[in-house]
């Protein structure tokens, strides 16, 4: 591409990013009795301001046309103020002057956030009733929390390893819980998206992303108050061993893909088990009356379905301290008497927290300490445990009613993970890598 032609294509790009930006805008006042002195003409000039600017004086005339746009906009908000509700019309008319500019330099990066201004203009109506209607403040402060985890937290920690037996990498353990901290937000927010409209089963397969054992604990209880509800209540628990199954390959890959190769197959044959055997219960519970599905508030009596938070930092911040330790101790352990005592302590971790023993021998693959096929055993020594308890629960939580629907299908997922162990089936030669 020729020198002018490249010209012509980036004011071509600005060009468009004004329409866009200006046709949302010019829809906008179309809508609603507000006026603006910025339409979609406006828009597209401004663009092609930008972009002229950067072509003919770089820099510093782009910074020149900046503030003259900033100068006329603020003079517009000014003398249309008692009309104004806001600022948006004027910011987004200084960002495109920017994005014109940008179109230059970084043509793709300037479609890029030109696309994604157009976007959140036109999803006013969406935003603002989702934030005023729908979020709550808890789940916001979660948010800002899970943001600052990401953004501030993470890049300051150093990512090397220390400690005793030096398996400790600050950077990758707090990487790890920020995923299981996206993971249960992600399930808290199709809980409260979806549960509503689709009911139990689909609320017990979210909830499954946050802690399978915590859906099982919540479904027994009310299955045992409510006997109507005892079917999706069942789909819901009996689902949650899937989300499990999804958590568990997400963790590893994450943390090390060769482990999750050893695991494939026996994940597979797990997951494959628990949604063939809840199948016919989901069925059963999708055909019953919808249930609505709320945050839970935090006086509320009865146990929620939902977690009343999405994101718990001192469960975000326990679950580091129990990888930590678990790391240590599975690392010392295998170290000072052998692999048969580390399945011993992983056994021991799965019953706290599957994901966390699973990421710990993980880790203890990629460190080099041992191989991807002996991580197999501990894992799913961990994954027997953890399945005890969520048995125990729907026993003793849930009565027969409960328990004789749910038990079946979680050692049958069990069994199942431990025959593609015992009796291996040409399953991973057929995954990649």
């Amino acid at each position: 591409m020729n020198q002018e032609a490249l010209i012509l294509f980036n004011l071509a790009e600005a060009l468009g990013i004004g329409l866009l930006i200006g046709a949302e805008r010019e829809q906008r006042m179309s809508q609603t009795d507000v006026k603006s002195s910025a339409g979609i003409r406006t828009f597209a000039i401004t663009a092609l301001l930008g972009a002229v600017a950067q072509l003919t004086g770089g820099v510093a005339l782009l910074i020149a046309a900046v503030l003259g746009v900033v100068l006329l906009a603020g003079l517009a908000y000014w003398r249309g103020r008692a009309e104004n509700v806001g600022l948006t019309t004027e910011i987004a008319l200084v960002m495109t002057v920017l994005l014109g500019g940008l179109s230059v330099t970084q043509p793709l990066v300037a479609a890029g956030v030109g696309v994604v201004v157009a976007v959140l203009l036109a999803s006013r109506a969406f935003l603002h009733s989702f934030v005023r209607s729908v979020m709550t403040e808890q789940e916001l402060r979660d948010g800002l929390m899970l943001a600052a985890a990401t953004l501030v937290v993470l890049p300051i920690l150093p990512n090397q390893t220390f400690g005793p037996y030096a398996v400790l990498n600050p950077y990758l353990m707090w990487s790890v819980v920020i995923m299981v901290m996206v993971i249960a937000a992600a399930g808290h927010v199709a809980v409260r998206v979806y549960g509503a409209q689709y009911g139990l089963a689909l609320t017990g397969l979210a909830s499954g992303f946050v802690s399978s054992t915590a859906t099982v604990r919540d479904m027994a209880g009310r299955a045992r108050i409510a006997v109507t509800e005892r079917d999706g209540a069942v789909a819901g628990a009996s689902l949650s061993s899937v989300s499990t199954v999804v958590t568990m390959a997400l963790v590893l890959a994450a943390t090390n893909s060769a482990t999750l190769h050893a695991m494939a197959a026996p994940l597979l044959a797990a997951g494959l088990a628990a949604g063939l055997f809840s199948m016919p219960w989901a069925l059963a519970a999708l055909r019953a009356p919808r249930v609505i599905v709320e945050a839970a508030p935090p006086d509320q009596d009865s146990t929620p379905v939902v977690p009343q938070r999405a994101i718990s930092l001192k469960e975000a911040l326990a679950f580091s301290v129990a990888l930590a330790a678990i790391m240590l101790a599975s690392t010392a352990v295998q170290q000072e008497f052998g692999k048969t005592a580390m399945i011993a302590a992983a056994a021991l971790a799965g019953l706290v927290n599957t994901q966390s023993a699973a990421i710990s021998v993980a880790l203890m693959v990629g460190s080099g300490q041992i191989a991807p096929q002996d991580a197999v055993l501990p894992i799913l020594a961990a994954i027997s445990t953890n399945t005890g308890i969520r048995v125990a629960l729907a026993v003793t939580l849930g009565g027969n009613g409960f328990a004789g629907r749910v038990v079946p299908g979680l050692l049958l997922g069990l069994a199942a993970a431990w025959a593609a162990v015992l009796l291996p089936l040409p399953i991973v030669p057929l995954l990649p890598g």
